[in-house]
């Protein structure tokens, strides 16, 4: 195949996309270098704030983007390749915070929420008629809940552990409080909707066959 200037973009989301020693690593990483591996094809991968890394993925052809929940919104912007991840979203106080106890999503509404912009968890809660604080990426969300000029972020339990090594705080300093209905989600990896055709082609039949190794059950799950 002639080789096309591809890039990868994503965002700051340990324990999936983190970045060591100036290369973007993490289990969903590991997935999405197997599958352009897979379809011999080469593209770096860098890591961006979410609202640039998303904008630049629905405005350039031949950019790639990973983990990225598929919406009706979304759809017809990219080419959806395949789950490079996992989540169950909900929300995260910080754990001094005994006056938060949440029994439904809806309590939350009575608290400031940061959330990164074009995120999927900024669309739902938006739509549920929550007042949000819009941030650039997810270090930005919890620098305002450390920060205490936030009530609550938005993430997964799985992840609150990673999060809290890559903000070097104690792990006991973060609570997972209440999952939110409608953001238990796969983790796509898209490309640009006027993408090369036959990159697209070949990079969903390479996902087919990663999608059956050991590695990529081993990797998903680890999410």
């Amino acid at each position: 195949m002639a080789q096309q200037n591809l890039t990868v973009v994503t965002e700051l989301s340990p324990p999936n996309q983190m970045l060591l020693n100036n290369q973007v690593t993490g289990y969903s990483t590991e997935l999405v270098k197997m599958i352009i591996s897979e379809a011999q094809l080469n593209a770096p991968i860098s890591m961006y704030p979410w609202a640039r890394a998303y904008k630049m993925a629905s405005h350039n052809s031949n950019t790639l983007i990973y983990s990225m929940a598929r919406t009706p919104k979304r759809e017809p912007l990219f080419h959806w390749i395949g789950p490079v991840a996992q989540f169950k979203m909900g929300f995260v106080k910080l754990t001094q915070r005994s006056d938060i106890n949440l029994d439904t999503t809806d309590q939350a509404k009575h608290y400031k929420i940061a959330v990164q912009r074009h995120d999927l968890a900024s669309e739902v809660l938006e739509k549920r008629g929550f007042e949000l604080i819009q941030t650039t990426d997810i270090q930005k969300s919890y620098q305002l809940l450390l920060a205490k000029k936030v009530d609550l972020v938005v993430d997964d339990a799985n992840y609150i552990a990673s999060m809290s090594e890559e903000l070097a705080i104690n792990a006991d300093t973060l609570t997972f409080v209440h999952t939110i209905e409608g953001l238990t989600v796969e983790g796509y990896l898209a490309a640009n909707i006027n993408t090369d055709e036959k990159v697209v082609k070949a990079l969903r039949q390479a996902f087919v066959k990663v999608k059956n190794t050991p590695q990529y059950q081993q990797l998903i799950n680890n999410n």
